[in-house]
């Protein structure tokens, strides 16, 4: 009976208001207001207005900004959150710039900016190995979908080098998103990670190489490899491979345009990551020999 009472009484509890639901403060700042017409009233046009004004009265810059730029993307103005976030990101704090560029690096996406979209990620790489990513910090608390979570500077390192190697593979830079790729595998190897390595190798005519990589995602080497996601793109990329004959790689070398600074600065910070071997992958190796001679 007791118990039956407290289910009845629970039922009959008013939900929490919006601004504790999503965590805002209370009150009606423009911030505020922007965020109930986004959230409770769904009307996204008029929430842009409303962050727009937060903006202008330096109401809670940083999430205004962002939430702005995210909410403009979802309604096709991904050119004009672009300017927006150049515009007005000096206005936020040094905290935020990290989220701004994530937001930026999507909306490039996008809009088909790969050179841009290349140019940022490579630099949020550069501060990672320079130790300026995460304030710092060895680990960073994220948010998504209303939940907190713990990410990591090796992961946030594995993140950005796959979005890389598939911006490389949108300029059809094979070879250069190989190389990304096998960097990200090496940090945090997954089977999706692997048929990506796999795809550029197929482009680059080395079926070979590709059909040794495919054999370990048959063998359920990588985590993952047993996802039914990953098995349809297996089968893809083996009948890909299997049509084919092996090619050499010598033609393909010269194709690489990765800084040698820019490969130094992630060899140093992977090295403290990985048990000691070469300090650059294979593909680095023969590429170091294929300019040596060259400059013969």
């Amino acid at each position: 009976m007791k118990e039956r009472k407290e289910i009845e009484t629970h039922l009959q509890e008013p939900p929490p208001p919006y601004h504790v639901l999503h965590k805002l403060s209370p009150g009606d700042s423009p911030y505020v207001r922007a965020k109930h017409v986004q959230l409770v009233d769904k009307d996204p046009e008029a929430a842009i207005v409303l962050f727009w004004k937060a903006i202008n009265a330096g109401d809670r810059i940083d999430s205004a900004l962002k939430d702005m730029a995210v909410v403009m993307k979802q309604q096709d103005r991904a050119e004009e959150a672009i300017e927006v976030i150049k515009s007005f990101r000096d206005r936020c704090s040094k905290q935020a710039q990290e989220s701004l560029d994530n937001v930026l690096i999507d909306l490039y996406k996008k809009c088909g900016r790969i050179d841009e979209q290349i140019q940022l990620l490579k630099r949020k790489l550069r501060m990672i190995y320079q130790g300026e990513a995460f304030n710092g910090k060895p680990a960073k608390t994220a948010r998504s979908h209303g939940k907190k979570f713990q990410v990591t500077i090796k992961q946030e390192t594995s993140r950005i080098l796959g979005n890389l190697g598939w911006a490389y593979m949108q300029q059809e830079n094979y070879l250069a998103a190989e190389a990304v790729y096998r960097k990200a595998q090496i940090i945090d190897p997954d089977a999706n990670k692997a048929c990506n390595i796999c795809q550029c190798l197929i482009k680059q005519a080395r079926y070979l190489e590709a059909q040794s990589i495919l054999e370990e995602v048959i063998h359920d080497k990588p985590p993952g490899s047993s996802d039914p996601k990953s098995r349809n793109r297996l089968k893809e990329l083996l009948q890909e491979s299997e049509s084919r004959r092996p090619i050499s790689l010598a033609s393909t070398a010269i194709v690489l345009n990765l800084e040698d600074a820019f490969l130094e600065g992630l060899d140093q910070l992977m090295s403290q990551w990985t048990p000691y071997r070469s300090r650059r992958l294979p593909i680095f190796e023969e590429i170091s020999s294929f300019r040596d001679q060259l400059a013969c």
